[in-house]
């Protein structure tokens, strides 16, 4: 069997940078990475970012130059790749490249009852995958969810079609949980049956918080939140989001778990402590994903949790505290890193494009059927 080389790319909710990974895959869909690379974004262009996910003056003119900041980004993990592994770009297949998402309202504003069409809504990834190709070399599958989008689905979230190949276990019902900026379940039947959904907040909240407060991007350990109380009165507050109740399928973003829907919960909070706060924020996360789990994966012996949330040990000890039955594991103990889990998805995703198969399920995303998801931008 031949093994192909591909390379994910992925800057997700959490905006810290660009994970990316090369990855050999053989012709059944094995995934091994061979290495990682991560290119941090600045605080001035998280800044631009986090402004483009609500509207303003001049965005078309704005999202196009990020577009390309963003492929300049990616191209520089994609050169930290190959000068790690001494490959040459013309060893590599293809770049699945996820983009920056900075809208994402699908199933929303466009449909028509009187001529029976339903919305398809919209999803906005920032990306120039031709600039992509163009500084690489290498061809480029890019505009992932639009696909899904088109056929009456969510769009989001695509990684569990992955997580099924990587995680699932023969007779046993697996649950993985990937924390990023918003926290998306995939549950793993014993059956071969595959659900997923967004579950809500991940650590999109939590970073916005610690780097107000303490100057930090991030909790590490969750070391912050241990020092301080949850406050159930917020914590109960915050749990009232009609979102975290509705059935799957279901996706979401910074669209709605924003700086700005974070301040009106806390008007009314105000005399609390920051470590408090954060403690608290913390928890809903936590409990948050725990609801989830406990209700559609009852069935679950294990839950394999992964992206940044995974190495927050404070965060891993509230799921584990609210999910007792379960073996609460991070994807290191199946040999994936916990920052590796989405990269590897994406370069995964680009191997089912190239090879014009399909790789969403309507099970996660409510699509009417099947799609093969990307566009091609050849180098």
């Amino acid at each position: 069997m031949t093994t192909q080389k591909y390379i994910g790319l992925m800057s997700g909710t959490s905006l810290d940078g660009v994970d990316g990974v090369l990855a050999g895959i053989d012709p059944h869909g094995s995934l091994k990475v061979m290495a990682h690379a991560f290119v941090p974004f600045t605080a001035s262009f998280q800044a631009q970012l986090l402004e483009l996910n609500q509207s303003g003056p001049d965005e078309l003119h704005r999202g196009a130059l990020a577009s390309n900041a963003i492929a300049r980004h990616y191209a520089q993990v994609v050169h930290d790749l190959l000068a790690q592994t001494h490959t040459n770009a013309q060893q590599i297949t293809a770049i699945g490249a996820h983009g920056q998402t900075v809208r994402h309202r699908p199933l929303e504003f466009d449909g028509d009852v009187l001529l029976e069409q339903a919305p398809v809504g919209y999803t906005v990834q920032l990306i120039n995958p031709s600039l992509l190709a163009e500084l690489t070399g290498i061809d480029v599958v890019a505009d992932f969810r639009n696909r899904d989008l088109a056929a009456g689905g969510q769009g989001a979230p695509l990684v569990p079609a992955f997580h099924q190949g990587v995680f699932a276990r023969a007779g046993a019902c697996v649950g993985v949980l990937n924390i990023g900026g918003i926290s998306n379940l995939s549950v793993l039947g014993a059956n071969g049956a595959v659900m997923g959904w967004d579950c809500g907040p991940g650590n999109a909240l939590m970073d916005f918080w610690c780097s107000s407060h303490i100057g930090t991007p991030f909790d590490r350990d969750g070391a912050w939140a241990a020092q301080g109380l949850v406050d159930l009165n917020l914590l109960n507050n915050l749990l009232t989001e009609d979102f975290l109740h509705r059935s799957p399928p279901k996706s979401t973003g910074r669209d709605l778990f924003n700086i700005t829907w974070l301040r009106q919960h806390l008007n009314a909070h105000a005399h609390l402590a920051p470590q408090d706060v954060q403690a608290t924020l913390t928890e809903f996360t936590a409990l948050a994903c725990a609801h989830d789990v406990k209700s559609h994966a009852c069935d679950a012996e294990e839950l394999i949790v992964c992206g940044g949330g995974a190495l927050n040990s404070h965060l891993m000890r509230r799921l584990a505290v609210h999910l007792p039955d379960l073996k609460v594991t991070t994807s290191d103990h199946r040999g994936l890193p916990p920052l590796h889990v989405e990269a590897a998805a994406f370069a995964w995703l680009a191997f089912k494009t190239i090879r014009r198969e399909t790789a969403s399920l309507p099970s996660v995303t409510g699509a009417r059927g099947a799609r093969v998801l990307g566009a091609i931008y050849p180098r």
